[in-house]
């Protein structure tokens, strides 16, 4: 019976240099040759997915932790930060001296230039620096924002915006998404239209922004590399991504 198959991507497709492994990539052309849906459920927006799309032939996809979703090509489900808590959001920022990003489907946005704490976290998802504007929130469709700051800061943000959900995928970056989003969440959407059966859905994953997916799920495996919560949250933990860690996934749990 068909399986739908969600994949994270950074540290669970991708390693650290942003390639996926080959014995990843052979693990998932059979998994595809044996009948099986290939997903995607990352933090990442549509447009920092769209060579991976391409290149793994993926048409069904949860991007921004939840916040859109995507069956079989067709945008299905959105949601995103109110307005008004994005303005509250940027001036608290401010007051801070702390830059935001505003995320839409095809654009990423910055509120200040020429800040290195923007520069190292995006960096390392091998993004440029976004241009500049800091009102772009109030004309575009923003589905999810980044703030960045240290864990006291965080502990801040949280006190002064406990309606929304802050998680931390850098040491000097958080995203902010609505209360209730979740990968999960996006999954439930996809599992509601295509109506596929809770058991036949699985999850890999490696980081905090995983917990909800992997606890949601019944069939969830988290990556040797992943952080402790996420192994915790998941039923099975697999090996490093670099070390065949899909590849013994799947393999383990019979889709290869």
């Amino acid at each position: 019976m068909k399986k739908y198959l969600f994949f994270d991507v950074d540290a669970t497709l991708y390693n650290e240099d942003k390639v996926i492994p080959a014995s990843t990539l052979e693990a998932l052309d059979v998994a595809r040759r044996n009948g099986h849906e290939i997903a995607i459920a990352t933090g990442r927006a549509p447009f920092m997915i769209k060579n991976l799309l391409q290149e793994l032939d993926i048409h069904t996809y949860v991007c921004f932790n939840g916040q859109y979703v995507v069956y079989n090509n067709e945008v299905v489900f959105t949601d995103g930060v109110l307005n008004e808590t994005l303005t509250k959001l940027v001036d608290f920022a401010g007051e801070r001296n702390e830059p935001v990003v505003f995320l839409s489907d095809d654009q990423m946005v910055a509120t200040k230039g020429e800040r290195e704490e923007i520069e190292v976290s995006l960096g390392s998802l091998k993004f440029p620096y976004p241009s500049i504007d800091a009102s772009y929130y109030l004309n575009k469709p923003v589905y999810q924002s980044l703030i960045f700051t240290d864990e006291e800061g965080e502990r801040e943000y949280r006190k002064h915006f406990p309606n929304v959900q802050i998680i931390r995928w850098h040491p000097v970056a958080c995203d902010i998404l609505p209360k209730d989003g979740s990968k999960a969440r996006g999954i439930q959407r996809v599992q509601q239209i295509a109506q596929v059966p809770l058991e036949n859905i699985y999850v890999f994953g490696d980081g905090l922004n995983d917990v909800e997916m992997l606890s949601y799920i019944p069939n969830s495996v988290a990556m040797g590399n992943g952080h402790p919560k996420a192994k915790e949250a998941a039923k099975y933990v697999t090996d490093h991504v670099d070390q065949n860690g899909i590849y013994n996934a799947l393999k383990m749990l019979g889709l290869i």
